[in-house]
């Protein structure tokens, strides 16, 4: 059975999509087949990838999900591209529990096809991330390294934890990334030794650092992977999946 990653933080500017698209890519150089599903109205990890949004999205159609599904520059990796229409974005967020196991319903039916799904969530911790933490097998967050990344995640892990009873213990928490992070700066190393003795274990050894090739790459539709594959921001990325793998 396949493992569907929902990657979540409330904050926005924390290297969520950046994560998603990346890790994505680090699992198909590994040989895993990969989805990545892009749930945010943003659409950034679709335009990353290379691809325009879709007129709808495939989480709310009737029709199978296997025919909206595109594939990428990047062998073993699939895209799910988003939508920025604003029914479908409704639709999704619902809090309707039908709607939710439509979506859930949805990625299962693909399960048998890939080794990892990820999901790209918008910022926040309304109905559309509880959908898609609902649908998720586990949770990452990345959380940057700065002075209030500690502040509302109280809010998103209460959060968790609901959806976790919700579905039975279906979902885990899969891992806390550190990102943006730069250890010649006191902050950063603040940051690290409070998040590690908060969460502990849960706290992936691996971090990201401050990269401009992470920041360029999805102006050019490419992951770090294809844009600049010696850089640090690729090493952090090859270093987190090998801990994503171990954790299976």
């Amino acid at each position: 059975m396949g493992r569907i990653l929902c990657v979540v933080n409330q904050k926005g500017g924390v290297g969520k999509t950046t994560t998603a698209v990346n890790l994505a890519a680090a699992l198909a150089i590994a040989d895993q087949s990969c989805l990545l599903v892009d749930m945010d109205p943003q659409c950034n990890a679709t335009s990353s990838m290379g691809h325009e949004p879709t007129v709808g999205h495939a989480l709310v159609s009737d029709a199978a999900l296997s025919e909206a599904i595109v594939d990428t520059k990047q062998p073993k990796l699939a895209l799910l591209p988003g939508s920025r229409t604003f029914q479908d974005i409704d639709l999704l967020a619902t809090s309707d529990d039908q709607q939710a196991n439509r979506v859930r319903k949805h990625l299962d039916s693909v399960f048998d096809r890939y080794d990892y799904v990820l999901i790209d969530c918008p910022p926040s911790v309304g109905e559309l991330t509880q959908t898609a933490l609902t649908a998720s097998t586990e949770v990452l967050m990345p959380i940057q390294c700065e002075y209030f990344a500690m502040e509302g995640l109280t809010q998103l892990i209460k959060t968790i934890k609901k959806v976790i009873v919700a579905t039975d213990g279906r979902l885990t928490f899969g891992g806390i990334l550190l990102t943006m992070y730069d250890p010649t700066l006191e902050l950063t190393r603040e940051v690290d030794a409070e998040v590690r003795e908060f969460f502990g274990d849960i706290v992936f050894e691996s971090v990201v650092p401050r990269d401009v090739s992470l920041s360029e790459a999805p102006s050019h539709g490419e992951n770090v992977f294809q844009y600049a594959p010696r850089s640090r921001g690729a090493f952090a990325y090859t270093q987190l999946c090998m801990e994503v793998l171990q954790r299976d």
